[in-house]
């Protein structure tokens, strides 16, 4: 199983990136800060317009290192990589799904049942862990209405009815996530992207984005294509199958982490910067304690329900993503997407 290496972030202005031999060295107004070994590093992830030397980018493309620019509230705008690996008959193999219609649909059932599963474990736990919710009968017939989405999926024949399918269910989850908040120094009412107008969308948009990049990265290791999906439609500039693979994992990494944060405690409201206009960003101190956190979770261990082996949070999509490859092999003969136990 693939080790998870560490992932650099960079979140402040003033800081400006180099290479001396084989390490990534870290300055700070002309001054070093420290330096990284190349080999040490899986990724590094900007959150900020930062300067980093060609030498630099050189070093990071030689050792599979890829640097992916996010904007402050994590939405992901760009990555520079090395030349492109992976078996070319596999991408073919994608690139033939993808434009038959029977064959996409096949692969975005299993993405939907994934996020819908996933969706409705997420409410049931919240129904059998909190006796006190502000409204359980809302939060059971949302919990019915996932169930019966579920069923839909199988019979759904076309794209468009399955979309029509993930918002309704989207909508029923969201509309009852702020019953698993335990924490009332936070706020949610709706799902809100750009910009995020409360501290919780601010998370989760930030957590997206966090996994979008992951998940990009791991269907590049294994030799597929990001940018042409079976279930997000091609559009330029838009990294469609990583969209497709992160609709199974967006419930267990990032809205159950930010979840735990929240009701445990660990970040504030006070580590949020609340702007004139209405959008909510981190303070620079909230997004070093929610990486610091991130970075935490992402080594913890967990049983894979299909390959049935312990294996690192952090490592679900490169694990996902080898499940796609393999199916697209035709190895397996169907997709088994990530399910909660």
């Amino acid at each position: 199983m693939r080790k998870l290496l560490n992932t650099l972030y960079i979140t402040q202005e003033d800081i400006r990136l180099s290479r001396d031999g084989s390490n990534v060295v870290i300055n700070k107004n002309n001054e070093k800060l420290g330096q990284i070994p190349i080999q040490y590093l899986e990724n590094i992830v900007c959150f900020t317009y930062v300067g980093i030397s060609s030498s630099l980018m050189e070093l990071s493309t030689e050792n599979n290192v890829s640097i992916s620019f996010l904007s402050p509230w994590g939405k992901y705008r760009g990555r520079v990589e090395g030349p492109i690996k992976g078996n070319v008959l596999l991408r073919k193999e994608q690139y033939r799904i993808s434009e038959n219609e029977e064959d996409t649909l096949v692969f975005a059932k299993s993405f939907m049942f994934g996020k819908i599963y996933n969706s409705t474990k997420i409410l049931q736990r919240a129904t059998r862990d909190y006796k006190d919710l502000k409204d359980p009968m809302r939060i059971e017939l949302a919990i019915n209405n996932l169930k019966e989405a579920k069923k839909k999926i199988f019979e759904s024949n076309n794209l468009e009815s399955l979309l029509g399918i993930e918002g309704d269910a989207s909508r029923n989850y969201f509309q009852n996530f702020y019953q698993l908040i335990r924490n009332n120094d936070f706020n949610f009412s709706s799902r809100v992207r750009r910009p995020p107008t409360d501290a919780i969308n601010a998370m989760l948009s930030f957590g997206y984005g966090m996994l979008r990049v992951r998940t990009e990265w791991a269907l590049e290791t294994v030799g597929l294509d990001p940018y042409v999906g079976f279930y997000h439609q091609d559009r330029p500039g838009r990294s469609s199958l990583a969209l497709d693979l992160m609709e199974e994992l967006r419930a267990y990494i990032v809205d159950r982490f930010v979840l735990s944060i929240i009701n445990l405690r660990q970040i504030s409201k006070n580590e949020f910067v609340f702007q004139e206009n209405g959008s909510v960003l981190f303070s620079e101190d909230g997004m070093k304690k929610f990486l610091d956190l991130w970075n935490k979770k992402m080594q913890e261990e967990l049983k894979h329900p299909f390959l049935e082996e312990k294996i690192q949070i952090g490592l679900l999509p490169y694990v996902q993503a080898m499940l796609l490859a393999r199916t697209i092999r035709n190895d397996l003969e169907i997709y088994p997407p990530f399910l909660i136990n």
